[in-house]
């Protein structure tokens, strides 16, 4: 069974720094690694050990989870890491972010972060990690980016509920909590 680590938001940021640390301190078949833009996956190649297998997703769209659903069920790996560090935040106040901003954060952060989870699972053996990506803003209103912060608080808090819901099969799951 071919062992593999999920990184969302691999293009760049905390995601792309995620796919030199787990090529760095696992031994994996591949590095699955999903984003929008195909060819910043693609760069990652020549920079790490495990095979890169690009998996060009928009995590915003509902067709993605379903592509990305059968393609587990295809290859049937173990995910061994799974790292939702695809997300984003606006800054402005309510009257200044739009509707459609305000849906994308929710959608992305939330449901895409819930979904890509719900997914990998059942890939999940004991020993296996989830890190979801949250942020020190998790803890307290953030006035200019309150649905940022409002999103990063239900990352922290389904992620503390999803660690005792796992309680017993091995399989770890840990909010990170870094500094805006």
């Amino acid at each position: 069974m071919k062992k593999i680590a999920v990184i969302t938001g691999a293009s760049s940021g905390m995601g792309r720094e995620f796919v030199y640390a787990i090529d760095k301190d696992m031994e994996l078949d591949e590095l699955w690694v999903i984003a929008r833009r195909e060819d910043r996956l693609l760069e990652l190649q020549p920079q790490v050990r495990a095979k890169i297998r690009p998996v060009v997703l928009d995590l915003l769209d509902r067709n993605s989870l379903s592509q990305f659903k059968a393609l587990l069920d295809i290859e049937k790996p173990e995910v061994r890491v799974l790292v939702n560090a695809a997300g984003f935040g606006k800054f402005g106040d309510w009257q200044t972010i739009s509707d459609a901003a305000v849906d994308s954060m929710i959608d992305l952060n939330c449901r895409g972060l819930v979904d890509m989870t719900r997914a990998a699972l059942p890939y999940m053996e004991r020993g296996s990690r989830i890190i979801q990506v949250a942020s020190a803003a998790a803890f307290t209103p953030l006035p200019h980016m309150n649905v940022y912060a409002a999103t990063k608080s239900f990352v922290l808090h389904y992620t503390r509920a999803l660690r005792w819901e796992l309680h017993g099969t091995g399989i770890t799951a840990t909010a990170l909590l870094p500094h805006l």
